[in-house]
Order: C-alpha cells, then structure tokens, then sequence
C-alpha cells in the first residue's frame, strides 16, 4: 500500500506513540489533582506547554491545548465573536475554509445576527491581502483566514495581512494553521496573528489532541465550562497523554521541516509534471510554487466520479482522497472547487493527492502510472 493522504492524517512517529504509551502506563494522574501522582502529571503537562509553546516562538502561557483543530477553529472563532460582540458585529473570513471555521461563521450569522464579510479568492485560489483590508470596517472584530487551504494547498498570505492589520487594534486575527505548521514556516507573534490553530495528527502525533495560540492578553469567551483548567480557557481534565505527544511530534516535525520542505517540494514538482501529461485531467491551484503548499497536488477529471476514481486507484494499493477527509463523503461539488471558478462537473470530480517526506521518487512514478491508467479506463468504460 502506498499512503498519499497525509492531509487527512498521518502516521504518528514511532517516538511519539511510545511517549504516549509510557504516560498512559506511568503518568496516569490528574494533573488538577494536589498529591504526587497529580503532580506528576502537572509537570508532564507544564513541560509540554513549554515544548510546544518554544517551537511556535510563544511564550508557554498563551497555548491554549485542545482536542484538535475543530476545537481550536471554534474556541478561536465563536468565542471571539461573543467576547468582543460588544465593539462590534462585523466578521471577516473567506470562501475557502475549512468546514470547522466556515460552520461557525454561518452559525454567528444566520442564529446570532453577525454580518460576515466573505471573501472570495481569485482562480488560482489566492486570496489578495487587500481585498481583506478593504473590507475592515469600523464595526469589525474578527478576520479569519486559513493559511494554507486544507484542499487544493493555495498558500494564503497571512503574514502581510496579520502586519497590516496591527493598526487596527480593535480586530482579531485568527488563522487556521493545520496544514502549514511543520509544512511551512509561521510565527503568529512575529507575524501579527492573534489566534492561531494546530491539530497534532496532521504532523505525526496522536489524534484528538491540538492547540490553539492565544496572543497574551487576549480573552475568549469558553465554550467549554466546569474545572476552569487551560487557564479557564477549555475546562475538562487534560489528555496528558496525547498533549505529550502532540508536543513531541511538533518538536520533530519542526527539527526536521526545513529538509522535508525541499524534499516535498522536489516530489509535488515531479508528481505534477507526470500527471500534465495524462488526458482528461485538469490541475487545480497556481502555476507559481511559492504560492503552493509543498505536500499538496490537486486535479480533477471532470466526465467521472472522483469517489470512483478514489476507489478504482484503491484497487491498485494507492490512497488518495477527494477532499478534506470531514467531508469527502459527501456526494455534493466542492465549495472549495467552486469558489475559485470551477464548473460543476470540476468541482465533483477533485482528487487530492497529499505527500509526505517519507515518500520516494518511485512512489510517486508508481502513482503517477496508476492515475494515468485508471484514467484511461474510467474514461473508456463511463
């Protein structure tokens, strides 16, 4: 089998799942309990807090950790909206975000009464930082902009609007970082960013764990109430064992991110080149690298299926998926595919194909092969 779905998950480093293993077994306690064992896992937990908070240049107190990156989408977007409604009722964000985030958008302004500004992306799928800017208002509190789109890989550009938005010291800047973070550099403090989201699974760590940056200084109104844990942020007893693991796989990924960019770069560029050679597919995203995620290649075969597509290259050992794994079950066009200009038959016919550094060039020759042959058939037997 060969997995090219490393958007959707990975698999989490062989340290990682041993880490988890040991505080499972030894570090069992209740880091709100006050007797050692409690203690134990308090300093487990601190310590963690630490790892992640050094690997994003913050400082340990504004990471907020959480169950993954629904979690800290939501934390960051509704509460936010609620905390800060009494400045305003005015929200930003575009038409390519993750469902976690364009849910919760939907849900301030159809039951709450928000008024949301959408902005939609050009045919690459590229935001332009100033469109964002020129829909700030005076009644405006919250932006929120994903960094790297979690389907077709556009890289948004988060950086020159979180800098610009700094003289408006009223609005919020939240970005979904999920699939950027270990991919591609981003410094929330640096960069101006207020909320920033990270889930442990996208990079080698365990599933339901995540993070949510919270610059210091920032209140959120919680979703969750109770124990007052994660500084009164996100009450319920923390998952010890996945928060260590999350930190350790961060800490690795981030070590190792600098080779893995020119690695998946080197791959994305080859697998490209070999599936602009088959007829019938159509690549979506932008012709420039640089505005490119370096793990992600996006096509469609309009005229067939892609959950066929999906399946047929199933058959041959290869794991692709159609698009963002919440929602590739739904026999409906991608809201994504859409947005950037894409007619019906594009939009339910996307196939995402996600790499990781691990991957060789006879990986990606074979998939390549496979696409092109699943091709031909499909398209002789529809």
């Amino acid at each position: 089998m060969l997995y090219f779905d490393h958007c959707a998950t990975t698999p989490p480093y062989e340290e990682v799942v041993e880490a988890v293993r040991e505080v499972m077994a030894r570090h069992y306690g209740n880091p709100s309990s006050i007797h050692r064992v409690g203690i134990d896992a308090e300093r487990m937990l601190t310590k963690a807090r630490e790892v992640a908070a050094r690997q994003l240049r913050a400082a340990p107190e504004e990471i907020v950790f959480t169950s993954g990156g629904t979690e800290s989408n939501n934390t960051a977007v509704l509460g936010a909206a609620l905390q800060y409604a009494g400045r305003g009722k005015h929200l930003i964000t575009t038409a390519l975000e993750h469902a976690s985030v364009y849910e919760c958008f939907e849900y301030l302004k159809q039951r709450l009464g928000y008024e949301v500004t959408v902005i939609q992306p050009d045919g690459d799928g590229r935001i332009r930082s100033q469109d964002v800017l020129d829909a700030v208002r005076d009644d405006t509190i919250l932006v929120s902009v994903m960094h790297v789109n979690n389907e077709i890989g556009t890289i948004q550009p988060v950086r020159e609007i979180g800098q610009a938005l700094r003289q408006h010291r009223k609005v919020l800047f939240h970005v979904d970082a999920v699939q950027s973070v270990g991919k591609i550099p981003v410094w929330p403090g640096e960069w101006g960013i207020d909320l920033l989201s990270v889930s442990a699974h996208k990079i080698r760590g365990p599933k339901g764990a995540g993070l949510l940056y919270r610059r210091k200084g920032i209140a959120l109104q919680p979703l969750l109430y109770g124990g007052g844990q994660e500084a009164g942020q996100r009450s319920g007893t923390e998952n010890v064992p996945g928060i260590v693991g999350f930190a350790k796989a961060l800490r690795m990924t981030m070590e190792r991110q600098e080779g893995a960019f020119a690695r998946l770069s080197g791959l994305r560029s080859r697998l490209l080149n070999a599936l602009r050679t088959v007829p019938g597919l159509v690549y979506n995203g932008s012709e420039s690298a640089a505005d490119m995620a370096p793990h992600i290649v996006h096509v469609s075969a309009p005229g067939l299926k892609s959950e066929v597509f999906v399946h047929a290259l199933e058959e041959h050992g290869m794991m692709i998926s159609t698009r963002s794994a919440c929602s590739s079950g739904e026999d409906r066009p991608s809201r994504v595919l859409q947005a950037i200009g894409a007619d019906l038959d594009r939009a339910v016919s996307g196939l995402r194909i996600s790499l990781s550094p691990d991957h060789t060039e006879e990986d990606i020759d074979r998939l390549a092969d496979v696409v092109a042959r699943t091709m031909e058939q499909l398209r002789r037997y529809r």
